[in-house]
């Protein structure tokens, strides 16, 4: 059985503060390649204004293709810890090597929450009620200031139940993934073997995901907050159009690298061998951001 290692809780700083010093070495390299997955999913958005079935077929291939593109980043992100640099053809590599068909698998836990999710839905709200729910904010949707009279024909107990529900059992799947894609991308463990072991070095690690996950969500209201201050002025310069530009590159650009850096490292620290490529000791953990 594969050996988990426990780390202290600051580590799950660590991991995030240790992602974004990846991107500041390579800001360019990683830069371009979190731009590239976020440039996919503005093709999305934009076929939506054209055709809704081709918006669905780019979303489904952007689903399929998004394990491959993480870890793509994620080897990137090991080559710039080794003083190498990012390239665009890195996006790729998780297509290589006969490591597809393994790292698409990490798409079952997803497509299980999702089904899981649909089903609590139904025995939450039931049928009648999404259908009426659907309908309510369809209407809530068209005023200026919401009747508080539609707003309490909602089941915002249930509604909040399930979203709570959502929130955990979206974690753990994510619990999953979290390192399974590096594992598999730099050992020969196989798909099944290494979401078991990243699910379970998540959990023996509790308190540094949760660190993590704190930490994340703050940087990304963070990042948000300073793309659309930079998104409006874009916008009043060169129009709505630009803006939605800036805010659909310029967020995976910083994010999707700072992430797929902080899971390589995560992995690094928890599964693998505690080095980095050169044979160096990893570094400790600090503490804070």
């Amino acid at each position: 059985m594969t050996q988990i290692r426990k780390v202290p809780a600051s580590a799950g700083a660590d991991w995030l503060v240790t992602g974004f010093r990846l991107l500041r070495r390579s800001p360019l390299g990683l830069g371009t390649l979190g731009m590239l997955f976020g440039l996919l999913g503005l093709v999305a958005n934009l076929a939506l204004q054209r055709s809704v079935e081709l918006a669905m077929v780019l979303q489904f291939a952007l689903i399929l293709l998004g394990p491959l593109l993480l870890a793509g980043m994620v080897y990137a992100a090991r080559e710039v810890e080794a003083g190498r640099p990012a390239t665009p053809g890195h996006l790729l590599r998780g297509m290589q090597e006969g490591k597809a068909p393994r790292l698409l698998a990490t798409l079952l836990p997803q497509i299980a929450a999702v089904m899981l999710l649909m089903v609590l839905l139904f025995a939450l709200i039931g049928p009648s009620g999404i259908e009426s729910m659907a309908e309510t904010l369809q209407k809530l949707q068209g005023q200026a200031q919401p009747d508080p009279a539609l707003v309490s024909e909602l089941p915002l107990r249930r509604m909040m139940l399930w979203l709570l529900i959502a929130i955990v059992v979206g974690v753990l799947t994510g619990f999953f993934t979290f390192t399974a894609l590096p594992d598999m991308m730099f050992t020969e463990r196989g798909a099944f073997a290494a979401m078991g072991a990243s699910f379970r070095a998540c959990l023996r690690n509790l308190p540094a995901m949760l660190v993590f996950f704190v930490l994340l969500a703050i940087a990304v209201v963070v990042l948000q907050v300073l793309v659309l201050l930079i998104a409006a002025i874009v916008g009043s310069v060169a129009g709505l159009f630009a803006a939605e530009i800036v805010v659909q590159l310029v967020v995976p650009a910083v994010l999707m690298p700072a992430i797929t850096g902080a899971m390589y490292i995560a992995w690094r620290q928890m599964l693998g061998d505690g080095a980095g490529p050169s044979g160096a000791a990893a570094p400790p953990a600090r503490h804070g951001l």
